[in-house]
């Protein structure tokens, strides 16, 4: 069995920056297992500009991103295996993983750092009404179609969902010459970016129909039309209110679900809200030793947020190996005997990553964070430590599309010694 210091699962954004990272910090057996036939996960695919204003300072396409982390890769000659499907991850670290070119091997590695991304939600989990015809995609399946394949889906298109995929396919599929007649969303509320509503659906004069969901399909061999019906509060069609539309192709928006079936597997604790493992301040998962990063995690808004969090995690997972090299078992079992504290999403907030910090573990600055479950405006973002408020951050406008933060300061946390939690509220202005 070969033997590794780190094995990361994943070669997209969160997998290459987290192998960067580690290399940087010392690390020398590396390996990045990627089941795809390249690197840059589903970078490849979002040919539209917007990645790396953060990371880089400047606009980039989605492959460009992913070329200046693979770039960094090779240079640092780190290895990758390509088209190599990971089957399951024990508690020992022991990676089975499977290619066309070795069958069947295992890799024995002292730290996992999970990388795995997300995937779409299907048309399955919405308990549509019709039949099964074609012309039925989700939004991400359609954009490779159009940008890697060189297909194009349909020529008649509905949306369902407004995410960011949502979103810019609407303007993807107009700008190769389909007619976009709607976007519905099931929420009162966008699922995407502002900038993207602006820049995807305002600037074409698509539609947007909030509180609407597809109530049935027309068709048996291809999609004929959609049936759209307002929903009330608690998402059910109110009769009356259904809207046909003759289509040929409908999009699936309709949310991003974390790949953890080898977390799950190897019995890494998830989170029932982000559906991503529990992690601590290092994004160390509750087994010793194997880190979580990116989409896997949580699903994140801007891929520059996904490499900041995974050059954290590679970062951790070097300093966890390097205890390890030094007989320190991890700062005394990986630091369980320090005190830990829980943060709590509080009122308005859905989740906070990381959901825990030991103060003698973290680093100077810690930055948390995390979605609301509402459009709030004229709010305060506020954090207390146990009864005490310590911030009370005027926000304008706060929307479950785009992700919160905040940072946390370690010297601020050693002046409570006796600290059980730290809660992060939305507060009404």
């Amino acid at each position: 069995m070969e033997k590794y210091d780190i094995v990361i699962i994943g070669g997209g954004p969160a997998g290459l920056s987290a192998a960067v990272s580690a290399r940087e910090n010392g690390i020398g057996r590396i390996v990045i297992l990627e089941r795809d036939r390249e690197l840059g996960g589903i970078l490849n695919q979002c040919i539209h500009n917007g990645f790396g204003l953060h990371t880089f300072q400047e606009e980039l396409t989605g492959p460009e991103y992913a070329g200046r982390f693979i770039e960094q890769v090779i240079d640092l000659g780190i290895e990758y295996r390509l088209n190599t499907m990971v089957m399951d991850i024990s508690p020992e670290k022991v990676v089975t993983a499977v290619n066309p070119k070795e069958g069947l091997f295992e890799l024995q590695a002292k730290a996992v750092i999970l990388a795995m991304g997300c995937r779409e939600r299907a048309r399955g989990a919405l308990n549509i009404a019709g039949y099964r015809p074609a012309g039925i995609f989700s939004a991400g399946t359609a954009q490779r179609l159009v940008n890697m394949e060189g297909y194009l889906p349909g020529r008649e298109v509905v949306i369902l969902g407004s995410g960011d995929i949502g979103l810019i396919m609407a303007r993807r599929m107009t700008l190769e010459g389909a007619n976009v007649k709607v976007v519905a969303e099931l929420m009162p509320y966008s699922g995407g970016l502002k900038r993207n509503i602006v820049q995807c659906l305002d600037d074409y004069g698509i539609p947007l129909k909030l509180s609407y969901t597809v109530v049935d399909v027309k068709g048996k061999e291809r999609l004929r039309g959609v049936t759209l019906a307002k929903v009330d509060e608690k998402g059910k069609p109110i009769s009356g209110t259904e809207e046909f539309y003759s289509c040929d192709t409908l999009l699936l928006s309709v949310g991003l679900i974390p790949e953890n079936e080898l977390s799950d597997g190897m019995g890494v604790k998830l989170n029932p809200v982000t559906s991503g493992p529990r992690v601590d301040e290092s994004l160390e998962t509750n087994i010793e030793g194997v880190f979580a990063c990116g989409n896997v995690l949580h699903v994140h808004d801007l891929v520059d947020f996904v490499s900041e969090e995974a050059k954290t995690a590679g970062k951790k997972a070097a300093g966890y190996i390097q205890n390890l090299s030094n007989k320190n078992m991890h700062t005394e079992s990986a630091g369980k005997k320090n005190k830990i504290i829980s943060l709590i999403p509080g009122e308005g907030v859905r989740y906070t990553v990381p959901e825990s910090v030991c103060v003698k573990r973290m680093d100077e600055r810690l930055t948390v964070r995390f979605r609301v479950g509402n459009i709030y405006k004229n709010c305060y973002i506020s954090v207390y430590f146990d009864a005490d408020r310590v911030l009370h951050r005027k926000k304008a406008v706060a929307a479950p599309g785009e992700m919160e933060e905040l940072v946390l300061m370690k010297e601020q946390l050693l002046e409570y010694p006796d600290l059980e939690t730290i809660s992060v509220k939305i507060e009404e202005a």
